[in-house]
């Protein structure tokens, strides 16, 4: 049930409503120490009193002290050491008579009889009239509605009558503690004995604890709501506008939101932000070329179909065995470019998913270079006499950022254009060299007809094929595909011809690291 509630809420609200119930739980466990403090202080403080009466209880019945206004005086002159500690010790006789009282001690022992007749204690009040029933349990109201004689005498009555009581009363912003006990002697009640102390280090105690909690409790509150104000303002609210921005891409929404201020946060959130949009717009960059693309090989495809159809609707007809020969090429013929482009398309959208998943890494180029070098030499110099060389300035290390295996294809693809248009015996040239500004630039020269096209750009589109009937058929994609692979490097490639000779030039320059 609870992870049912949690799913349905907003981060924020699942972060308030943990909090909501963190602080339930703390402030039932604090509701539960204060209510155990007080009894606990009061347990204490009450354990010296019951000491303290015990130690008097036994010097009353060793020296035989009798519970008269005489012999109690006597007793609290002589043994005032006992009390020194205590705010207020009383003594009354088994009638609950007052005999004796410490607050009327002084070092005149005169004045103790005269001040013992006239002392009036709040709890000794003689004009209250109010009457004490006979009760097992003896409950004293802040308001200090019952005095101290009504209490022994419910003490008197009780059940609990021998064993030490300790009551508490408030009154005019004071708190009181009172342990009584009677006093016994030859197993008879003699008198009973009253410690009062006022016990405001109690309430000090309990109040600060409680200003304690309450402080920290609206602290951690106001921090919380704090915490909900950033987390909301500088998080929260960035990733709805970032879940409402591919929601407008998904559903190709116009009005689109703009993230521009989140790519500029130097945080997580911002290279999320960069890295979504940057992912978004490569997307929609490959759904587009994806279109053009099939639209460009719907294009090319189209020729040949039609060719194939007229060719086949004519062969019906045709009964000249030469006629049928001729048709019959054809129809090879543009089974063959059909087969050709399907395979180089398939080849090229394997390429652009492949390089989404490499990484671009420092490179020596050179190796690579002579390894595809030696490969087309082992094929074409002893099948056509093609001869493919290697030169370099032989004085610097040729270093790119780079993918091994696509600087292969480029090379590869650039002497296989070049074997292409060369004929036999001729001789294929790949330098390698460094621009002052070190830059890395690699040339294939090649001995072939070179271009027709004044616009060379033309040769790197899709499709696109120039080249004379006796160099064979191609789809129109191996340059294409050898752009791609440059701009990927962001390296530029140029084609052009030879300068004073018979040939054509590529050209790929790499840049400085």
């Amino acid at each position: 049930m609870f992870n049912n509630i949690l799913k349905n809420l907003s981060i924020l609200k699942k972060f308030l409503f943990i909090n909501l119930i963190f602080f339930t739980i703390i402030g039932l466990f604090t509701f539960i120490y204060i209510k155990n403090v007080q009894p606990n202080l009061i347990k204490k403080k009450s354990s010296i009193h019951i000491e303290v009466i015990n130690n008097t209880i036994d010097n009353l019945t060793r020296l035989n002290v009798k519970f008269v206004e005489e012999d109690i005086r006597s007793f609290l002159f002589s043994t005032r050491f006992l009390f020194q500690n205590l705010d207020r010790v009383i003594f009354f006789d088994n009638e609950l008579n007052l005999v004796g009282d410490t607050d009327t001690l002084d070092l005149d022992p005169r004045s103790f009889t005269t001040r013992l007749d006239t002392v009036e204690l709040e709890v000794l009040n003689e004009k209250k009239t109010k009457e004490i029933t006979e009760t097992k349990n003896i409950n004293i109201g802040k308001d200090n509605s019952v005095s101290l004689n009504d209490v022994l005498f419910n003490y008197a009555a009780s059940k609990n009558f021998g064993i030490p009581f300790t009551f508490t009363q408030e009154e005019f912003n004071k708190f009181k503690l009172t342990t009584i006990k009677n006093v016994m002697q030859n197993g008879q009640n003699i008198g009973y004995l009253a410690i009062t102390e006022n016990a405001n280090d109690i309430k000090a105690a309990i109040d600060e604890r409680k200003t304690f909690i309450i402080r920290t409790a609206i602290a951690v509150g106001i921090v919380i709501l704090i915490f909900s104000f950033v987390l909301n303002r500088y998080f929260l609210k960035p990733i709805k506008n970032l879940v409402s921005y591919t929601k407008t891409i998904k559903n190709k929404n116009p009005k689109t939101t703009n993230i521009d201020t989140l790519k500029l946060r130097n945080d997580e959130l911002g290279l999320l932000s960069n890295s979504l949009d940057d992912m978004t717009l490569e997307l929609q960059k490959r759904i587009t070329h994806a279109e053009n693309f099939s639209t460009d090989l719907v294009h090319e495809i189209r020729n040949p179909l039609a060719s194939l159809k007229s060719a086949s609707e004519i062969l019906q007809d045709a009964n000249d065995i030469d006629q049928r020969i001729k048709l019959i090429n054809i129809l090879s013929h543009d089974v063959q470019r059909i087969e050709r482009l399907i395979t180089d398309y398939s080849q090229m959208l394997k390429d652009e998913v492949a390089l989404s998943r490499e990484k671009i890494k420092k490179l020596d180029i050179e190796p690579i270079i002579k390894s595809v070098v030696d490969d087309f030499n082992n094929i074409y110099k002893l099948k056509r006499g093609i001869e493919i060389s290697y030169e370099n300035d032989k004085k610097n290390k040729y270093f790119v950022n780079g993918i091994e295996n696509r600087i292969e294809q480029i090379i590869a693809n650039l002497l296989d254009n070049a074997v292409s248009f060369s004929e036999d015996n001729k001789e294929i040239v790949v330098k390698v060299s460094k621009s002052n500004e070190n830059q890395v630039i690699v040339h294939i020269l090649d001995e072939g007809e070179g271009f027709k096209e004044k616009d060379t750009n033309k040769i790197f589109k899709r499709f696109y094929s120039n080249r004379p009937d006796k160099f064979g058929q191609h789809s129109g994609l191996g340059l294409n595909i050898v752009k791609n692979l440059v701009d990927l490097h962001n390296a530029t490639i140029k084609a052009s011809n030879r300068v004073g000779q018979k040939g054509a030039s590529m050209e790929i320059i790499f840049p400085k690291l």
